[in-house]
């Protein structure tokens, strides 16, 4: 029974998303024109086809980005626990560190960090 209150708020945000949703579908102008239906990217209308090629080096740098962001996200749980686990959690994460700071080293020297 501790869940109830929160189930009870689970079950009152649907209702009033739904009572949302449904009025403004009703009372929402629904009048479509050309400047409504064109795409643009941040407010700013597009210069050539969406189907443009993009070079490889996007997305290797979009990867590196994921890689070593996944990887600094293992710091902060080591942080909240750092007061137990003493020397040995140190040490662990120092050695992870190391690497994750070797890794970015290694990527910046070969130019994969290099914007052309």
């Amino acid at each position: 029974m501790s869940y109830l209150p929160l189930i009870l708020l689970v079950i009152l945000v649907l209702i009033v998303a739904a009572v949302i949703v449904t009025l403004s579908s009703f009372i929402g102008r629904k009048k479509t024109t050309a400047s409504k239906l064109a795409s643009y990217e941040c407010g700013v209308p597009l210069k050539d086809s969406a189907r443009k090629n993009f070079s490889v080096k996007f997305y290797l740098i979009a990867i590196l980005f994921i890689l070593f962001d996944v990887e600094i996200i293992y710091l902060y749980p080591w942080a909240v626990v750092y007061g137990d686990l003493q020397l040995y959690g140190a040490a662990a994460m120092g050695v992870f560190f190391l690497l994750l700071v070797i890794g970015f080293l290694y990527e910046w020297k070969r130019g994969a960090l290099e914007w052309d």
